[in-house]
């Protein structure tokens, strides 16, 4: 995808009748960095210049569509292969040990949890990373959605995740998202005790053909299985995990409590200010003034010395 991306733009700056120098002077980069990007050497265009080298060769967002596919290439390859199969999945189970799965994050979300990572390599790598995963959930708005089914360990709603404001956004998103026919949200919680996925995440895809795969994840590593063997056995534990956790009606009230029990204060304003607004309000309907003990101080009177 890197070599096609680099043809594209050396088209594009060909038929344009610029020289790399003059399209490095608009894109603000050097010459050098140009001739990288067209021979897909060095590193990949970040997502920024993709956007800028799109707006100087009047692609029409045609880089800009190409870069995350371009951007997945920096993943390993069983990595790369877990998203091709999660785009054609029309069903996607998930349990989710430690945060919301990336499909129902919200923005705010994604950049707390992606901004954890030890390797990151700067504001610029972060941004790329949260517009690559809000990109992925385009599908879920369109004709060909995959069905969606969730399973959040109870760890996930209590864990607060970028502070009380994200938080409560989150789970705001998690219950408006299982108001759609497509998609289930059900909770894991903390008294079922031990499973057999407590390691980590497992996804089950299940694709167009029929086939199968299954794909587990740590904080650190990620491993895809597709040996029909294997994939059975963890589609067992799925099932397993899907009869202990909550029906999704008491699982959506579970994700309610904690947005307006653990979250709640995220919206609400301070002890003073709730203080002032009921004192003006026991004013406004006692139709007079206070004094500091509290006592009604009628219109038109006022107090001895």
């Amino acid at each position: 995808m890197a070599a096609l991306f680099g043809a594209r733009v050396r088209r594009l700056r060909t038929a344009a009748g610029l020289t790399q120098a003059e399209l490095g002077d608009r894109t603000h980069v050097v010459s050098t960095r140009i001739t990288q990007i067209e021979r897909a050497s060095g590193a990949k265009p970040t997502l920024e210049l993709a956007r800028a080298l799109d707006a100087a060769l009047g692609a029409d967002n045609l880089l800009v569509e190409l870069w995350p596919y371009v951007y997945r290439e920096a993943f390993p390859d069983w990595s790369r292969k877990f998203m091709e199969y999660a785009e054609r999945a029309v069903v996607i189970r998930q349990y989710a040990a430690h945060v919301v799965p990336g499909l129902l994050q919200t923005e705010g979300y994604a950049r707390a949890v992606l901004g954890l990572d030890a390797l990151l390599d700067g504001e610029e790598q972060l941004e790329e990373r949260v517009s690559a995963r809000m990109g992925r959930q385009e599908r879920l708005g369109s004709p060909d959605r995959p069905e969606l089914c969730v399973i959040l360990d109870e760890a996930v709603l209590r864990r607060p995740i970028g502070g009380h404001a994200v938080m409560r956004k989150q789970l705001a998103r998690l219950l408006s998202a299982a108001e759609g026919r497509h998609t289930t949200v059900q909770v894991l919680p903390f008294d079922q005790g031990g499973h057999e996925a407590m390691g980590g995440s497992l996804t089950i895809l299940f694709l167009p053909d029929g086939s199968e795969v299954a794909y587990t994840e740590g904080s650190d590593y990620g491993q895809l299985i597709e040996e029909p063997v294997n994939v059975s056995r963890y589609k067992v534990i799925y099932d397993r995990l899907r009869a202990a956790a909550l029906p999704p009606v008491m699982s959506l009230d579970m994700v309610r409590s904690a947005m307006e029990g653990n979250y709640r204060g995220a919206n609400l304003p301070s002890r003073s200010d709730r203080r002032r607004v009921a004192q003006e309000q026991l004013q406004q309907s006692s139709g007079g003034r206070l004094r500091g003990g509290g006592r009604r101080v009628p219109r038109g009177r006022r107090p001895g010395p």
